[in-house]
């Protein structure tokens, strides 16, 4: 991505998670950044298109992540903190990418539609962990899709901590915190299931 198309790019993100997407014209967009509308155009044909970059290049950040982390490992509880961690770090270091994508879940417009789909996607991807967790008796017996809509919903636990906390948020801190109270809760206990 080039220098220009990144800035657009950047402050597109911070103008969505900021004013909504609605509330965000192009010609807002082009003075933060600086660049003529045409600038903008050769990019990205419209306001849309630039949204529809945001979520999949985000998306993809996080599947990419998540497929390469859980990779390294054969046992499933190991997978799921993994999951956690990125999500966490993710949440941390994109808090305006999680912020738009939260925001535009809702409702039933094309781009609403695009969110619940990539956000479905990657719960669908902790769910079938899940499940391989479970069918190796690695993971309490459950649902696979509750559980994985609750480590999905860590995300969401991530920015309202963030945002309500004050100070710099400890990443590995916060993650333990995490691992004591959902991620244990997972593990299949010794001698079989309880």
């Amino acid at each position: 991505m080039n220098k220009t198309k990144r800035k657009i790019f950047e402050t597109s993100m911070k103008l969505f998670a900021e004013k909504g997407y609605d509330a965000t014209s192009i010609e807002e967009i082009t003075a933060t950044v600086g660049v003529a509308k045409g600038t903008l155009y050769y990019h990205f044909s419209s306001k849309e298109e630039i949204f529809n970059f945001l979520i999949e290049e985000g998306m993809k950040l996080l599947q990419n992540s998540i497929d390469i982390k859980t990779a390294k490992y054969d046992n499933y509880i190991d997978k799921i903190k993994a999951i956690v961690l990125i999500q966490i770090k993710i949440v941390m270091k994109y808090e305006d990418l999680i912020t738009i994508l939260l925001s535009q879940f809702w409702g039933n417009e094309a781009r609403n539609q695009k969110c619940k789909k990539h956000v479905y996607d990657y719960i669908k991807k902790i769910e079938e962990i899940v499940k391989e967790g479970i069918d190796k008796k690695q993971i309490k017996a459950g649902n696979p899709k509750v559980i994985a809509s609750e480590i999905y919903g860590l995300i969401c636990s991530t920015l309202v901590y963030k945002l309500r906390n004050e100070q710099e948020v400890d990443i590995t801190k916060l993650y333990k915190e995490f691992e004591n109270t959902v991620i244990e809760g997972l593990a299949e206990k010794e001698g079989g299931r309880k």
